[in-house]
């Protein structure tokens, strides 16, 4: 007798023969090629490839933030191919958290503020508690009243961090969370990131164009022209 799997063995990400073909002047762009990758609950993987090789439009794609072309994209056991916008917002409430390489904060609202208005909008009573406990985590304690503005862009980054990992997502997806940032700050960021995932068990699906910071993943998958070339396991 053939049994189900378990939430917790269900994949948190599967993408089918995903294509993404977008319009220009000169005719159809294939951005991607049928891409077809399995995420396990609790991995972590990284897309690696160079300038243009279609690892930001996968994610993208993978996220729900943009509508693939054709092919079957599933988030925690979920078919999202189908849903429009309003309904992917809905659905990635909760359960994806999304970190981009420009922060993305809404310059008029505190750190504090920020990071509560995810747990807000999922009716959290005590979203502001939490998000000064999120912020706590990262470093922040100290900076709760202060605005983007008068942060520096490591202290931005880590008070997107909190903002995404507030909810307690499922999935974390990270758009070359360390690409605006100097070195040494970049390197503290990428540290949290794995201590974050570490702590909270969260699927982290990293893009990224640094062979160091794609080898601390358990597993890299290589893009080229919108195409794996290569999956490799740690």
């Amino acid at each position: 007798m053939q049994t189900r799997p378990t939430a917790d063995e269900l994949p948190a990400i599967r993408l089918e023969d995903v294509r993404l073909n977008l319009g220009s002047t000169a005719g159809a762009v294939n951005i991607l090629n049928g891409i077809s990758l399995q995420v396990a609950a609790g991995e972590t993987i990284a897309l690696l490839g160079p300038s243009g090789s279609g690892k930001s439009s996968l994610l993208m794609v993978a996220a729900g933030l943009e509508a693939a072309s054709s092919g079957r994209i599933t988030i925690d056991g979920t078919n999202i191919t189908p849903m429009g916008e309003d309904d992917l917002a809905r659905f990635r409430r909760g359960r994806v958290g999304i970190v981009f390489q420009s922060f993305h904060l809404i310059p008029t609202m505190t750190a504090l503020e920020n990071v509560a208005v995810p747990l807000e909008l999922l009716g959290r009573a005590d979203a502001f508690e939490r998000a000064g406990a999120e912020l706590g985590a990262v470093g922040l304690s100290h900076r709760i009243d202060h605005y983007p503005g008068q942060l520096s862009g490591g202290e931005q980054q880590r008070v997107a961090l909190a903002r995404a990992l507030a909810p307690g997502p499922k999935v974390l997806f990270a758009d070359e969370p360390t690409g605006n940032l100097d070195g040494a700050t970049g390197a503290d960021i990428a540290d949290l990131i794995f201590a974050l995932h570490a702590r909270a068990g969260t699927t982290l699906f990293l893009v990224t164009h640094e062979e160091a910071l794609a080898r601390r993943c358990s597993r890299i998958v290589r893009l080229k022209d919108g195409r794996i070339v290569a999956d490799e396991r740690a």
